[in-house]
């Protein structure tokens, strides 16, 4: 197998995902596999992980299947625009309008958070006010 390439198990291993959802990433259009071993088996390059990286990364924002997608095309055109071009200014105004979606999310998580450590607080403070009675 070429050094470049690597098949799916260790794609797996590199991003912490299961068989299942690579193989559902690469249905949906998402990461489709880069190339197939003579034998059919899936074989995926180190940009094809680093899209996947970034999957991960807008997972726990709920971000939509469409809308990862749509975030890859953008991190694609951009690299292969001309900085400059109309083409690239609009692509870099659609990468600004999901950092401001994101930017709402992560602070929506953050608010979660607080609410959430304020419940753990008080459940231990419930348990240190009725162990020391």
């Amino acid at each position: 197998m070429d050094h470049e390439q690597m098949q799916i198990g260790e794609v797996a291993e590199r991003t912490g995902l299961s068989l299942r959802t690579i193989r559902y990433y690469g249905e949906m259009g998402l990461v489709p596999p880069s190339a197939r071993s003579v034998g059919g088996f899936r074989l995926y390059t180190e940009n094809d992980v680093a899209r996947f990286r970034v999957i991960m990364r807008m997972k726990p924002l709920d971000f939509s299947l469409e809308e990862m997608k749509d975030v890859l095309d953008v991190f694609q055109g951009l690299a292969e625009s001309e900085p400059g071009t109309e083409r690239h200014q609009a692509l870099t105004d659609r990468l600004a309008m999901y950092l401001t979606a994101a930017n709402v999310r992560v602070r929506a998580i953050r608010e979660q958070l607080e609410v959430a450590e304020g419940f753990a607080d008080q459940l231990q403070r419930e348990i240190a006010q009725h162990t020391q009675t």
